[in-house]
């Protein structure tokens, strides 16, 4: 076993998971499940059938993941924030057969107790503000607050706001790498 499972984990036959991943107290990852090289499972954490999470993945403790959610590498998912697969569940109607698919780009942070609404794609390093309610596509790089979430700023990939100036440059003040924003659109400057 090429990674690390606390004894009150569970982990069923038939999951994928990748080189040094760490996997805390009272998990599950169910069948199916493909979790990529060096992500760190936090406790009481569930991970769902055909769910997929790259490389470099943090999951903060008390996060389920359902099925028809893949997050791409890097991605950080806060303490309790929660994925819906379903646009209108009722408990007496199985729905399985209409999941809504969600994908969570590359470096891309969730927040702690943000609920993310199904069918819709997160950005490359979008950032997700505690508590936020995502109820449409978040832009790349884009700062997203509130309930309903709406988009208050930009991120860079390390994490801080970008103030561009009126040549729509902004540079990252601790990585010092430049953005630049353009038809309401960030991109890295090589």
């Amino acid at each position: 076993m090429e990674y690390f499972a606390h004894e009150s984990a569970i982990i069923d036959s038939g999951c994928i998971i990748g080189k040094g991943s760490k996997i805390w107290h009272f998990s599950h990852i169910m069948t199916g499940a493909k979790i990529g090289d060096a992500c760190n499972i936090g406790q009481n954490v569930v991970i769902s059938p055909e769910v997929t999470l790259g490389d470099r993945c943090k999951v903060q403790n008390n996060v389920s993941i359902y099925t028809g959610v893949t997050c791409e590498d890097e991605v950080f998912l806060g303490p309790s924030m929660v994925f819906t697969n379903i646009i209108n569940p009722r408990s007496a109607i199985i729905r399985k057969e209409q999941y809504a698919k969600t994908t969570v780009r590359k470096g891309a942070s969730i927040g702690a107790n943000a609920t993310i609404v199904c069918g819709f794609e997160i950005g490359e390093y979008a950032f997700i503000g505690a508590g936020a309610v995502v109820t449409k596509e978040v832009l790349p790089y884009a700062l997203v607050v509130g309930n309903p979430a709406k988009q208050t700023g930009w991120m860079s990939e390390y994490g801080h706001r970008l103030i561009f100036d009126e040549k729509g440059i902004a540079i990252c003040p601790e990585s010092k790498e430049k953005y630049q924003l353009k038809d309401n659109r960030v991109s890295k400057l090589k």
